[in-house]
Parts: C-alpha cells; structure tokens; sequence
C-alpha cells in the first residue's frame, strides 16, 4: 500500500519565504525578470515556467537553510546547474524558488592515492578535467553537454565513455544532500566497497532533485591512457552501422567509446560545423590502452568493418587528428538546435538490449519519417543507448501531436524488449507517464513511499519522475 504518498503543497506563505531569503543572501537572491525568466527553462520543448525567485547560495550551509526556509513556508524547491536539461527537468512547473549552483563550482579535494575527487554541484565536466589534468587522472563520464556534476547526477547521466567506464551510477561513492526540512546528511565511504546497510548513495543518483539537494559529489576516477586512438568509418546503411557496432562488442573488444551518427545528423554537423563527412552513416570508435593492445584492436576492427561494408576508414592517433575527428560527434547537440531553428528539440533516448538495437532503430526511424520528421540519430551503440532528436513548433498542437505519438511508441517498444525509457537524460515531465509500464505498480508505489517519507510536503522538484 503507498502510505507515504507525497502530500499537495498546502497554502503557501510566499511572501515570507522571499523576504527570509533575502535577508539570509541580500543580492544573491533574485527577483528580477530576466534572472527569472532564464532559470524557468531548459533545453526541452517543454513552455518555460517562471520561477517566483532565484537563489545563488556558496555552502552546503546556506542550501540548509534555504530549504529550512522553504520548508516551513510550503514553498518548492527546484535545483538549476547548466541548464541542459532535455526533459523538462528543470522547469519550476509549481513556481517556487529555483536554488542555482552557479556559485558552488570549485573543487573541494583531489586524493591521487585513491583516485577520487569531491566537487560541489555547480562543477562543469569539462573544468573538472581541466583541474586535474597535472594529476594524471580524469574523470571520464563525458555526456554531449557540458553538464555540472550535479546535473549529472541527478539524472544518473552517462555519455561516450560509458561501455569503458561506466555511468554515473558507477563514478559517485559519496553525497552530501541537504533534505527539504534542511538536515544535512552525508552518504558512502571513501572505500572502495561497502556491505554496511542500505545504499543511500545510488537512491539519490539519480533522484532527479526530487528527494534531496545534492551540494557534494565524491567521484571515482581514473589514470589517463597509456595510448588513445580514434577511428571513423562510413556505411551504405543505418542497418550496417548498427550491425558493425554490435560485431564489435560481441568480439569482446575493449572499446573505450562507440558511437553511431546517422545520415541525417551528419548532413546537421557538415551545416553547423562547416566539416565535410559523407552523408551516409558513421561510426566513431576509440581505444584506451597499450600500443601492442590498441594496435590488435585497431586491425580486428578494420576486418569488421570491411565485413559490414564499411568505407572510408580513417583512424588517428595524434591529439589534433583526434579532435578533428570527434568534432562531428561533440557538435551533435548544438548541430540539433541549429538544424531547424527556431523549432525544439524533442529528444528520445532509450536504451534496449544488444540484440534489440538495429530493428528498434529501424522502428523509430521508419516510424518518425512516416509522420513527417526527418529526425536526426546518434547514440551510444556500445551499451545500445541511442537518441533520436525531433524538431517541434511548442506552438504547433498538431505537430507536437505527432512528435509526442512517435516518441511514446519508440519508448513503449523499448521497454517490451526488455529495455528502458531513458538511458541517460532522465524522466523529469516527458517520461513520467512511463515510469508504471516500465517498473509496474507496486515499484512505482514505492517509490512514492520513499518520495513521502524524505519530502512529506511535495516540495523538492514536484511534478517531476513520478506519474
């Protein structure tokens, strides 16, 4: 039985609520229009919401008592960092205040002896491994946006590197998370494993900001490769590529990233980056390791690839080349936006079994063509997570229509193959409506028990993962 439902925000003393804030953070919190109006949207199709008021909080301290203030003035709370969101995750969809960990980006602590790092929220991925480049260690989670650690861990994130070093789910062994009354409470060790309990950690990753303020992230990370080499080939066919894709995984080779790009995606980054690909479909595959390994994996993909009908095979070792190379695959996402403007990107991202990836992507795509998108792919086929962008008017109700129908149908087709509705993006408001299909009633139950018993007022991020 759900017994812990979350309650409806009851009447809220808003005026209050701002006025303490105010005086705890002067002018970091923010009334003013243009502030509102950026943080009352993401990158999603989703209208944008204002928020009623935006905090730029330091310390976990501060978040504390933002929330203690919240809390006893019925007011949401919602979590801002990059502001890539393709879910609509970030939308104050109840108004409320909006916490931004724009001013929490510093890194608090880099242990070389056991490879890990903590950061606040606020982070960007790409300043991180920026810092720690004289460690000899990187922190290789590497999403298509330059996400904040936090962002990323709230959506349980992935990225290219995923099939060599895992998710976020695998990078976090610690949290601290402030709770919507605004106790502190700190999650995990320093150790490598740990049988002692429940596992607090990895119910927050993932949670989306709906049972907690995330405002330390302790990561896992990793000695830089010995030798790196890239590799880029074109296909005739979707189909092929696809099939190349799972040929390699299933020789066992250690593939650090493999990723698929298909015709229509390339044609949007030869327009947006001014390269000059093929307009067929590509893979991009990269290797980690030492000479002698790389250079056996180099040589067993090239057969593959030659099998599948593979052309146009170019590997690179040098870091110029390389760059040069995956500039197709980092330009994806501004590629999108910049494709159809001034349409919206309505991002599908499932992720099925091996054997299940070709015919769901000749699905999605027949499907999508049918009813009028040329929807560009990309994925990350090494781990079967792939994306399909489709360019929407939010002003045209018919052509959202249709963008929603084919998105439910890629979702509903992923999950009865033994797949999920999200790999990597999150649920926030698109996803909801498939969170029973995927998890059945009773799981769905209990995840609003656990939502009830951490914020019994519905105050953290409302309206977002749970239908």
């Amino acid at each position: 039985m759900n017994t812990h439902t979350a309650k409806p925000a009851a009447p809220r003393d808003l005026e209050a609520a701002r006025d303490a804030l105010a005086r705890l953070l002067g002018d970091r919190f923010s009334t003013g229009s243009s502030v509102l109006d950026q943080h009352g949207r993401d990158e999603s199709w989703h209208r944008p919401q204002r928020p009623d008021g935006v905090c730029f909080p330091e310390t976990t301290e501060e978040i504390s008592e933002i929330c203690k203030i919240c809390f006893a003035h019925e007011v949401p709370i919602v979590a801002f960092g990059a502001g890539s969101s393709v879910e609509g995750a970030l939308i104050p969809t109840s108004g409320g205040i909006v916490v931004s960990t724009e001013r929490m980006q510093q890194l608090l602590n880099v242990d070389t002896a056991n490879f890990d790092c903590t950061v606040q929220p606020g982070m960007r991925r790409i300043a991180l491994n920026e810092a720690l480049r004289d460690s000899g260690l990187f922190f290789p989670v590497d999403p298509g946006a330059d996400a904040s650690i936090g962002g990323m861990t709230a959506t349980r994130a992935s990225g290219t590197n995923a099939m060599r070093y895992g998710t976020m789910a695998d990078a976090v062994r610690g949290l601290v998370v402030v709770l919507a009354d605004g106790r502190i409470l700190r999650t995990g060790t320093r150790a490598r494993k740990s049988a002692a309990g429940y596992d607090l950690t990895h119910l927050f990753v993932g949670s989306e900001g709906t049972l907690g303020f995330v405002t330390e992230i302790t990561l896992r990370l990793f000695p830089l490769p010995e030798e790196t080499d890239t590799a880029i080939s074109s296909f005739d066919t979707l189909d092929d590529a696809v099939n190349a894709a799972v040929a390699i995984q299933q020789c066992g080779l250690p593939a650090a990233r493999l990723e698929l790009l298909d015709d229509v995606m390339i044609d949007a980054v030869n327009a947006f980056s001014g390269t000059d690909l093929p307009l067929r479909p590509h893979l991009f595959i990269e290797f980690h390791g030492s000479r002698p390994a790389n250079d056996h994996a180099i040589e067993l993909v090239g057969e593959i690839v030659k099998d599948m009908g593979g052309s146009d095979f170019e590997w690179a070792r040098t870091q110029e080349d390389r760059n040069r190379l995956w500039k197709a695959r980092h330009d994806c996402a501004h590629a999108c936006k910049n494709y159809r403007r001034p349409k919206r990107l309505l991002t599908c991202d499932v992720c099925v079994p091996l054997s299940a990836l070709a015919e769901s992507i000749a699905r999605a795509r027949a499907d999508a063509r049918e009813n009028g998108f040329d929807a560009p792919i990309l994925g990350h086929v090494g781990d079967g997570n792939y994306h399909m962008v489709l360019l929407v008017d939010p002003d045209d109700a018919d052509e959202v229509a249709r963008a929603q129908g084919v998105a439910d149908r890629l979702v509903d087709h992923a999950i009865e193959v033994g797949g999920t509705s999200t790999g990597e993006h999150g649920v926030g408001i698109g996803k909801r409506k498939h969170m029973v299909h995927e998890h059945g009633e009773v799981a769905v139950d209990l995840m609003r028990d656990i939502k009830g018993l951490l914020d019994p007022r519905n105050l953290m991020n409302p309206g977002k993962v749970l239908p």
